[in-house]
């Protein structure tokens, strides 16, 4: 008969007897009980050795410390940095263990995430659709070649008022500039931050921006706004995402989630408590937290900060010689000749542009040392026409 499991110690109990007899060999025993040799003479030498004591079912669990166990400080120091860092995983935890212990103190990443997970710090994640990846269309080799600056996107604030914070960071090192919380997404907000960051941190080539309010603008020429054509006074080229593709700026994007998980739910009560969350999120996130894409170095300890200082006044700008000089007026047009005109746009009003002529009649327009668009000075023929400047001539 096999072993019951609610009636085993009484089966055992049952073997025991019946061999004490005598009446059957270890054979007959183990077809009656429907037990292996071996399983019998282990349950008649633990019986010789301790008794009917010696029958009782015990853990398998190792008695004692496993030689190999994870040293229960480094432990505690593991649930502690989870504590402190809820939203990090087991990679980045375990990096900052170094910060504290030898390598050889140090269990394996796998162990770090047991470790959480028999706590019960683990969250289950729903597994993704692998997607094709889609890499950055601006993809710098050195810091300060190209920043990235968005606004997050509004969050409700304890108080019922919206705060729309603004970030600023190197696309190559993710050093965050700022985050800064601001009432309104509008130029005024935008460029008094901007020249905060830029006196402290010096100026970028390129800024990677979305085509949203106050950075850029579909329907503009080139997409510039006015916050765009202060970037070209400054030296600084505006490049912007496609229409509707976030992901061309990825690492912005990723950056406002954890920016998010961190400073918005829950968010503060105003703007001033607000501000310290997110101020709470640049030091972290610059200098403890470990960036994959940085082998696990924090983006304080790669980047290197600008050369290129603020300008304080606006640099004058000389034209070429053979260019047409044309100041815009405020409706943003420039006039051509005594009656016509071509617009451009109203963010450059009051602005010097200059016009070359490439032969027949056709005219390239900068401002600066950007260029603009074309128009074909042939369409301008009657009196009181006027052209709107065109991207390309077809």
């Amino acid at each position: 008969m096999p072993w019951k499991d609610t009636t085993k110690m009484e089966q055992k109990i049952e073997f025991i007897c019946e061999w004490r007899t005598g009446k059957h060999t270890i054979t007959e025993l183990c077809r009656n009980f429907d037990i292996s040799r071996p399983t019998a003479y282990k349950i008649i030498a633990r019986f010789d050795k301790e008794g009917y004591e010696g029958l009782r079912e015990f853990s398998r669990k190792p008695r004692g410390l496993h030689p190999y166990a994870t040293n229960q400080k480094v432990v505690e120091s593991i649930l502690k940095l989870k504590e402190k860092h809820r939203l990090w995983g087991a990679k980045k935890i375990h990096r900052l263990l170094y910060n504290d212990y030898s390598p050889d103190d140090i269990p394996t990443m796998l162990t770090v995430h047991n470790i959480l997970k028999k706590h019960g710090l683990v969250n289950p994640q729903k597994r993704l659709r692998r997607v094709k990846p889609i890499h950055p269309i601006f993809d710098p080799k050195q810091c300060n070649e190209v920043w990235s600056a968005d606004y997050k996107g509004k969050f409700l604030m304890g108080n019922k008022i919206y705060c729309h914070p603004l970030t600023i960071a190197d696309s190559k090192s993710r050093f965050v500039f700022t985050a800064k919380g601001h009432y309104k997404e509008n130029l005024k907000s935008a460029k008094t931050e901007f020249k905060r960051v830029f006196r402290k941190y010096g100026i970028p080539e390129q800024m990677h921006t979305d085509n949203g309010s106050p950075f850029g603008s579909v329907t503009a020429i080139q997409r510039f706004t006015r916050l765009s054509y202060w970037f070209i006074e400054l030296g600084i080229m505006p490049v912007f995402s496609d229409p509707a593709h976030p992901e061309q700026n990825g690492r912005h994007e990723r950056m406002h989630r954890d920016l998010k998980a961190a400073c918005a739910k829950p968010s503060a009560f105003d703007l001033k408590a607000q501000q310290r969350r997110l101020n709470r999120f640049v030091r972290e996130y610059n200098h403890v937290r470990p960036h994959e894409a940085l082998d696990m170095e924090t983006p304080a300890s790669v980047h290197n900060f600008s050369t290129r200082p603020f300008p304080e006044k606006i640099p004058n700008f000389d034209y070429e010689p053979e260019m047409r000089v044309l100041k815009i007026t405020k409706n943003g047009a420039m006039r051509w000749g005594a009656y016509n005109w071509v617009y451009l746009s109203a963010s450059l009003q009051g602005k010097y542009v200059g016009a070359l002529e490439i032969g027949n009649g056709i005219w390239r327009v900068f401002y600066r040392n950007v260029f603009l668009g074309y128009f074909n000075e042939n369409e301008l023929r009657t009196k009181d026409k006027s052209v709107r400047l065109e991207t390309n001539l077809v």
